[in-house]
């Protein structure tokens, strides 16, 4: 498996609706590619950045064939769309990973 993983830095005066954007409509139209198994998309709590947000969203893709054909096929206008609607407010940077190993709790911890 890999983890493909956008981490974007954002102005905090764009943040929330970035955020609410990227949920209502930018991941469904990534995961509508069918290229990808799930997503996690996450905030960092503890940055020293006072003027912005972070977030890292991270797809699970089952192989590097699947991404490569989302790269060629897809990945273009929706880094457009994104580009487009938040210009000169965020920095972005990519990464893959492959899984080495993982454990999903399927069941609440026990407090």
């Amino acid at each position: 498996m890999i983890l493909y993983n956008v981490t974007v830095t954002l102005d905090i005066d764009v943040h929330q609706e970035w955020s609410n954007w990227m949920r209502d409509t930018h991941i469904p139209d990534v995961m509508s590619t069918g290229m990808f198994l799930s997503y996690r998309m996450s905030r960092l709590l503890d940055h020293d950045h006072q003027d912005s947000e972070i977030y890292s969203i991270q797809y699970l893709v089952k192989d590097m064939a699947h991404l490569r054909r989302y790269y060629q096929e897809f990945a273009p206008e929706l880094q457009r769309q994104h580009t487009a609607r938040y210009e000169g407010k965020f920095v972005v940077f990519r990464t893959i990973m492959e899984v080495i190993d993982h454990n999903e709790l399927h069941t609440p911890p026990v407090s």
